[in-house]
């Protein structure tokens, strides 16, 4: 809790700041100009002290919520960007405390599922699997926490949580590929400076679209800003957007998300009886026949025999779970959606993306797409509601604008026309000019948003000089996208994260 001078200190950050207009210019006969003017955003904090336990160790730490606005080198305001940043107390030299900021994904996300949900000192309160207990929502301590390790900097892109362009400044300045990592990239430059921490071992981590950005941030900020980084996580990682679009023409989805559907068939029972028992067994198979005879199977297109098509029907249907004519219907080729609706049509339920292990129940069994996605749902009201009333309870920040979990406020993220996104070329690029940069990939293996086939795939064909290929490893957990709802890999990802950084020069 704030001590009374403290609680004066914040109230007193939290007052705006005037906003100033330049002088208008003399106006031209006959015809009146308005005046211009500068655009000035205020910046808030809000600090309080508080006291957690992780991994057996009492810790005292202060938060920080606020805003951090991004001006032109003019003056000018473009954006204000939420943060909650989490700094140990008592520490002799800040200097040399390791420092990590973190963001999600969507694009269109909040940083509030990493935040609350593995890394920072607080998080929602779950059952062991991962889904929601009854609202009331709430927090708990996070005994797994990273923050005995490390500083954390939860950082909210414009159009995402409280963070928004100043007047008179479009969304669209700030969405995008580059553009995002330009704005997010400028925040972190801003934070470390102001805060004294150039001299800390520094690392970044993002989930899902956040590994995307990971991957362009550190190449950008080692190029702009010569700022270098001791390594990179990545939860639940894209990063050749190739590897999972489904689009006429582009097979490499159908092949890499083979031995996830394999896992996710695996988990609801609808593998043969000798595939049911090892789960490690089913996807060894997978993954052999997904870069064996079913990729030489799609790559021959309608050339392939019709007796060769049929034997990879059947076995496609042994390491799915969907029937023989479904997938000759589909011309070996289902689509995630497909699938998602197909595989428990028969028992009236829908299988979830981002976790395939969380079934839902749709109106209607027939169609080819679910209404929505169980995983999602599972999570989204409890993390929402928590978030909420954490910042204004514990954290102390009032603001009377709308706090934007995921997409609201972002309709459509402009690609690179004519290709995909693909920012591995800028991750090999970093390591390579930085080669003591580390990276930490984890993987589910009921992820079908991100399958660990694809970011396997990714990774191998990343180009590294055989030297720098240790210094990329990778954990796996039982669970999907978010694997840390599930508490067994919650206490396995802490592990590893904590292992990396440690072995990234971070202590």
């Amino acid at each position: 809790m704030l001590t009374k001078t403290l609680r004066t200190l914040a109230l007193a950050a939290l007052i705006a700041l005037p906003v100033l207009a330049q002088p208008a210019e003399p106006a031209r006969p006959g015809k009146a100009e308005p005046a211009a003017e500068k655009t000035i955003v205020e910046e808030k904090r809000s600090l309080t002290r508080h006291t957690a336990t992780v991994g057996g160790e009492r810790i005292d730490y202060t938060a920080t919520a606020g805003t951090l606005v991004l001006e032109t080198e003019e003056g000018e305001s473009r954006a204000s960007i939420f943060y909650v940043a989490y700094t140990r107390n008592g520490v002799a030299d800040p200097g040399k405390r390791p420092l990590t900021f973190s963001f999600n994904g969507g694009p269109g996300s909040s940083s509030v599922w990493l935040h609350l949900g593995t890394l920072g000192p607080r998080r929602v309160a779950m059952d062991d699997e991962g889904h929601a207990l009854p609202p009331p929502y709430r927090l708990e301590e996070n005994p797994y926490s990273i923050l005995d390790l490390t500083d954390l900097v939860f950082i909210d892109p414009v159009s995402t949580g409280f963070s928004r362009p100043a007047p008179g400044v479009e969304q669209k300045e700030f969405h995008g590929v580059e553009k995002d990592v330009e704005s997010v990239g400028e925040f972190i430059r801003r934070w470390t400076s102001e805060n004294g921490r150039w001299a800390s071992p520094k690392y970044l981590i993002g989930e899902s679209y956040g590994t995307t950005r990971a991957a362009g941030l550190v190449n950008h900020l080692q190029d702009r800003h010569g700022l270098y980084f001791n390594g990179v996580m990545l939860v639940s990682s894209i990063l050749n957007f190739g590897t999972a679009r489904f689009d006429v023409g582009n097979d490499l989805p159908y092949i890499l998300f083979l031995p996830t559907y394999t896992a996710t068939a695996w988990y609801h029972g609808r593998l043969p009886e000798d595939l049911s028992g090892d789960l490690q067994a089913a996807l060894r198979e997978a993954e052999e026949f997904a870069q064996g005879d079913y990729a030489l199977a799609l790559l021959r297109g309608d050339a392939l025999p019709a007796e060769e098509r049929r034997r990879t029907a059947e076995r496609l249907a042994r390491l799915t779970g969907l029937s023989v004519a479904y997938l000759e219907g589909a011309r070996l080729r289902p689509v995630i959606h497909r699938f998602t609706k197909e595989l428990l049509r028969q028992e009236g339920k829908t299988v979830g993306r981002l976790d395939s292990r969380f079934v839902g129940f749709d109106r209607e069994d027939v169609g080819e797409r679910t209404e929505f996605d169980p995983s999602y749902a599972a999570i989204q009201g409890s993390f929402t509601a928590a978030l909420n009333a954490y910042v204004r309870d514990e954290l102390e920040f009032e603001s009377g604008i709308d706090y934007e979990i995921l997409g609201g406020r972002i309709r459509g993220w402009p690609s690179p026309e004519g290709r995909y996104v693909n920012v591995a070329e800028e991750l090999r690029r970093a390591m390579t000019q930085n080669p003591a940069l580390k990276v930490h990939v984890a993987n589910g293996y009921y992820d079908l948003a991100t399958p660990y086939f694809a970011t396997e795939y990714t990774f191998d064909h990343l180009g590294l000089p055989e030297h720098l290929r240790e210094n990329v490893s990778m954990s796996y957990y039982e669970s999907g996208h978010m694997m840390y709802i599930r508490q067994s890999d919650l206490v396995k990802l802490k592990e590893e994260l904590a292992r990396f950084i440690r072995e990234s020069d971070g202590l």
